[in-house]
């Protein structure tokens, strides 16, 4: 299967299997993300991990074959599938972390910018190359890409279609950091930072941070302070709070 998703301790574990191909994404295998993030959803996973099959690729993009000779109604559907299929990242209860490993293009980052947080092995290799198709991004990747790295670094970036290495892509924050070594083992090692704590919680500030972007920050004051007294609420605050006291490590019960 070109999509395989799987357990691993904890964790979700999301595979582009089409190495042949670098990964490449069509429209039955954007489809196939989008039922895997379904059954994430549904399980009791406490973070999904996403990376591509093989050494050379995350994923290298859009199949290109598929976007030609199509109509423009035809073209609208697609853009937008991908784009409600990698919303779905945004909504999801737990976060998520790319796994950048070689080549992630077009699709491929803009799946990767969907996700909550991206790693990046040395090797790897990030771009909006559309603008040398006569394209531009179409799965959100303008939309997300200059509220993580800035509107002059995407604007650069997409107009100019070049390729950014790991080391770059971490200075600019495209990237959390850069990893050696399994890359799923990586994306583990990282996300256990995080998700020892309570996922109620996580959740809470997953969301304040991310309206924090699209309203002004006296409304995102009201937002942090509704969600904070929620976060009051939950039994994990009362465990942590009083673990603090008590000098001990506290035990989350998610709830």
């Amino acid at each position: 299967m070109a999509v395989e998703l799987g357990t691993r301790d904890e964790f979700a574990v999301l595979t582009l299997n089409r190495p042949e191909a670098l990964n490449a994404l069509s429209f039955k295998i954007i489809e196939d993300i989008g039922r895997a993030i379904d059954e994430v959803a549904k399980s009791k996973a406490r973070a999904l991990i996403i990376t591509g099959a093989g050494t050379k690729a995350f994923c290298a993009g859009a199949d290109i074959k598929e976007l030609r000779n199509r109509d423009l109604s035809a073209q609208k559907r697609g853009a937008e599938l991908g784009q409600a299929v990698f919303s779905k990242l945004d909504t999801l209860s737990v976060a998520s972390v790319a796994v950048i490993n070689g080549y992630a293009f077009g699709g491929g980052l803009e799946l990767a910018l969907a996700s909550t947080f991206r790693l990046a092995t040395k090797n790897a290799k990030v771009g909006l190359p559309e603008i040398k198709l006569g394209l531009i991004p179409g799965y959100g990747g303008t939309q997300r890409l200059p509220r993580v790295v800035g509107e002059a670094r995407a604007l650069e970036m997409i107009m100019t279609g070049r390729t950014v290495t790991a080391e770059e892509a971490e200075r600019i924050g495209l990237v959390n950091r850069i990893v050696d070594g399994d890359p799923v083992e990586a994306g583990m090692a990282f996300a256990r930072e995080f998700t020892g704590f309570s996922l109620p919680v996580l959740g809470f500030a997953r969301s304040a941070v991310k309206r924090a972007l699209d309203v002004p920050v006296p409304e995102g004051l009201k937002i942090e302070a509704d969600l904070s007294t929620l976060a009051f609420q939950t039994k994990d605050a009362a465990e942590g709070t009083a673990a603090f006291e008590e000098k001990r490590r506290a035990s989350f019960v998610d709830g």
